[in-house]
C-alpha cells in the first residue's frame, strides 16, 4: 500500500495539480479554453513536435520498434472503436468523437510527466519517439477523421494542408535526413515554446473539467473510458510481444497505451465543431480514473 501512495503521489498527483490551476482559470476567465486550444494547436504543439524529433536520439531499432508499436495500437484502437459505435448506434459526429477518444490516447501532456517520473530520462527517450510517432497520425488521420466527421471526404484531405504540426513533422525530417544543423537563434525560441506546450495542454485538461457536464451519451462514455483504460493496455501488452520489445522499452509501451483520452481530441472536437460534450465527458472520466488503473499498472511493472 505504501508503494501504490508513493507511486499516485510522486508520478501522478503532479500532473493533477496543473490541471486543477487550469479548472481555477476557467472559473476565473470563464471562455479562455477555446483560445488557449487555438494556441496550442496552432503554434506550441507544432514547436514541440519538432523540438522532440531535432533534439531526440534514441537507438534506431528501438526507435523503431515504438513507432511501430504506436501505429499499429493506434489502428488496432480505431477498429475496436469503429465496431463498438456501430453496436452502439451513433449518429456520424458523435462516432467520429467516439472513435477518437479511444484512438488517440494522452501520450503527451500526462503520459510525458507520468514517465519521466517513474521510469526517468531513458524511459522518456523512449516515450518521446511514441508521441511524435502519435502526433504524426493525429494530425494526419485524427485530423483527416475529425474533419471528415463533418466535412466528408474530400474537405478533410484539402484541409490537412492547413495543419502547422504536419509542416514541422516535414521541417524537421529534411533536417534530420540532411544531418542540418539548427541555428540557435531559432532553436531556442521553438524551445521555449516547446517547454510551454505540455503545462499549456494541461492547463487546457484543467479548464475542460470546468466545463465539463452530465453527457448525453452516459453508456457511450463509460464504454470509451472502460476501452482506454482496460482494453488497450492488454492490446499494447500483446503488441510489445509481437513486436519483441523487452525491458524498460516494453514498460514503457504497456504504459502509455494504458493512457486516458488524449486532451488533443477536446482541442479537434472544438476546432472541427464534434460532439465536445462526449469528447470532454470521456476525457474526464477516463483522467479521473486514470490515477487509480495507472497507480495498479506501474505497481505491477516495478514488481517484474
Amino acid at each position: 500500500m505504501t508503494k501504490l501512495i508513493s507511486i499516485l503521489l510522486s508520478d501522478i498527483a503532479p500532473i493533477f495539480a496543473i490541471a486543477g490551476v487550469g479548472y481555477l482559470l476557467e472559473r476565473r476567465i470563464s471562455g479562455g479554453v477555446k483560445a488557449l486550444s487555438s494556441i496550442s494547436f496552432y503554434a506550441l504543439s507544432p514547436c514541440l513536435i519538432f523540438n522532440l524529433l531535432v533534439t531526440s536520439t534514441p537507438k534506431a531499432e528501438d526507435a523503431a520498434r515504438m513507432a511501430a508499436f504506436c501505429v499499429f495500437l493506434i489502428c488496432i484502437m480505431g477498429v475496436i472503436a469503429w465496431l463498438v459505435a456501430g453496436l452502439l448506434h451513433l449518429q456520424l459526429k458523435t462516432r467520429t468523437s467516439f472513435i477518437l477518444t479511444i484512438m488517440i490516447s494522452n501520450s503527451g501532456n500526462y503520459a510525458m510527466p507520468v514517465i519521466d517520473f517513474s521510469m526517468g530520462r531513458e524511459g522518456l527517450s523512449h516515450a518521446t519517439v511514441y508521441f511524435v510517432a502519435s502526433a504524426v497520425l493525429t494530425y494526419s488521420l485524427g485530423v483527416f477523421i475529425a474533419m471528415h466527421g463533418k466535412h466528408g471526404f474530400r474537405k478533410a484531405a484539402a484541409g490537412l494542408v492547413r495543419i502547422p504540426a504536419l509542416y514541422a513533422l516535414a521541417v524537421a525530417a529534411i533536417i534530420l535526413w540532411t544531418h542540418t544543423s539548427v541555428p540557435l537563434s531559432i532553436l531556442r525560441p521553438v524551445e521555449m515554446l516547446s517547454n510551454a506546450a505540455i503545462p499549456m495542454m494541461i492547463l487546457v485538461l484543467g479548464m475542460q473539467f470546468k466545463r465539463a457536464t452530465f453527457p448525453t451519451r452516459p453508456a457511450a462514455v463509460l464504454v470509451a473510458a472502460g476501452i482506454s483504460l482496460l482494453v488497450a493496455p492488454l492490446v499494447g501488452a500483446a503488441l510489445t510481444s509481437v513486436l519483441g520489445m523487452t525491458g524498460l522499452a516494453r514498460n514503457v509501451a504497456i504504459v502509455v497505451s494504458a493512457m486516458p483520452a488524449a486532451v488533443i481530441t477536446t482541442v479537434l472536437a472544438l476546432e472541427f465543431d464534434l460532439d465536445s460534450n462526449l469528447v470532454t465527458s470521456v476525457v474526464f472520466l477516463s483522467t479521473l480514473i486514470s490515477p487509480l488503473t495507472l497507480m495498479l499498472l506501474l505497481a505491477y511493472l516495478q514488481s517484474r
